[in-house]
């Protein structure tokens, strides 16, 4: 018996010391395994004039609405182009704004000749949320895409990279500011590609981003803004630019919109019964990149966070498909919910695609947007397709508590 207690106990010894001892006092208890990865990734554009809007929308919004622990990417929008090299598009708004200690993540106030502006702010929030990775945005929708073309040119685009990665990767804003460390990639936003040339140096200026942010150190991001239809896809060469991109940020939305003159859903996930082009919705084009060869996991579906408007829409079918007068002017959930709430308003939704909208018989005014159902909806899509996540356009349009991006990590989870 005794030998045998002293087996046992020889043997349970020999395990403490492979654990790192047993019942000493100068070993301390082994931290719990860091939790499992995302699965998804959920990407965020911020919108740099956030802060001249109304109402004002700052970084420390993110964290307010409880938006930022259920981020991964918040995409910072927008890095431009000048003489063929990055640089900012808003200074001010950038780096040199002093953010009051009310509005600052932390709670401390910019002061006179200290880095600050949304670039600080993000920096403090990277102190938050370290893990979180933050790109900045190169172009935009409204962006001269004559701009890209030059930049992207075989004789400059070497060049080009090197100054968005001394820029943005590096830390060097502008003389005399150097804070490296705040972004981590880059999202292309080039809407879109127009020609052959084009389209070729595309996917050299992907490739050439690739080869220098891994020769800074493997592991930085590198997205486009990828276009839903086929207009922009005809100077797309899938296969060539895939291997560059950690993922692809795919707008699925602006299916109908302002530049119609009949009303219709912005994103719809499936062809509506009622629409007659079946190439008008983020199913048509999930579809097009994964017939591309793109791997379900690259490819991160957009939904829009705003509305639009049309007025003088007949009653017919509830306003829906319908001709109208476009207004120009959208805007974010808040003002959804509240025109929701207003006399004269009914709510409908398509059956086929779990669009809402919104329409007044007595006035023919038409709203179209996103709400959670039709979020959750799509979300679930995400996950039955096994895609890579979700993306929004963007942070500043959704409600003060973050209602919108919870109803999509809600089905996430």
């Amino acid at each position: 018996m005794r030998s045998f207690i002293a087996i046992f106990l020889c043997l349970f010894v020999s395990l403490c010391l492979l654990m790192s001892g047993c019942g000493s006092s100068t070993n301390s208890v082994a931290p719990p395994p860091p939790p499992p990865a995302n699965q998804y990734n959920v990407v965020g554009y911020y919108p740099s004039w956030g802060t001249n809007n109304a109402p004002v929308y700052n970084v420390k919004n993110v964290v307010t609405s409880g938006s930022a622990p259920l981020l991964t990417h918040i995409i910072y929008s927008f890095g431009s182009i000048q003489n063929n090299q990055c640089v900012s598009a808003d200074p001010v708004a950038d780096y040199q704004t002093l953010i009051p200690a009310a509005l600052s993540v932390n709670g401390v106030a910019d002061t006179a000749g200290s880095f600050a502006g949304n670039y600080h702010q993000l920096q403090e929030l990277k102190t938050l949320y370290p893990n979180m990775q933050i790109e900045v945005s190169v172009g935009g929708g409204g962006f001269d895409t004559s701009l890209f073309s030059a930049a992207a040119s075989p004789s400059n685009v070497q060049s080009f990279v090197a100054s968005c990665i001394n820029m943005y990767i590096k830390g060097n804003f502008a003389a005399g500011i150097t804070e490296p460390g705040i972004f981590t990639g880059f999202d292309i936003d080039w809407e879109c590609p127009a020609s052959a040339s084009d389209k070729t140096n595309f996917s050299a200026l992907m490739a050439e981003f690739r080869k220098q942010l891994d020769a800074v150190k493997p592991g930085y991001q590198l997205t486009i803004a990828a276009g839903a239809s086929s207009w922009c896809w005809q100077y797309y060469d899938v296969p060539a630019l895939t291997p560059s991109l950690s993922f692809y940020n795919v707008m699925t939305y602006d299916f109908d919109g302002s530049w119609n003159s009949t009303t219709g859903f912005v994103a719809p996930l499936y062809q509506s019964t009622l629409d007659p082009d079946p190439a008008n919705n983020a199913n048509y084009a999930i579809d097009f990149y994964l017939q591309q060869g793109v791997p379900a996991s690259k490819l991160v579906m957009g939904m829009p966070f705003y509305n639009y408007e049309w007025t003088a829409v007949p009653a017919n079918n509830n306003g829906l498909f319908q001709p109208g007068t476009a207004n120009q002017n959208n805007g974010g959930y808040a003002l959804t919910k509240s025109m929701e709430n207003t006399a004269g308003y009914t709510l409908y939704r398509d059956t086929t695609t779990q669009e809402p909208w919104l329409f007044n018989s007595a006035t023919g005014d038409f709203w179209t947007f996103d709400d959670p159902t039709s979020l959750a909806f799509k979300t679930n899509y995400v996950v039955n397709k096994k895609l890579g996540g979700v993306m929004f356009w963007e942070l500043s349009s959704d409600d003060a508590n973050g209602t919108l991006l919870k109803s999509m990590t809600n089905v996430l989870k």
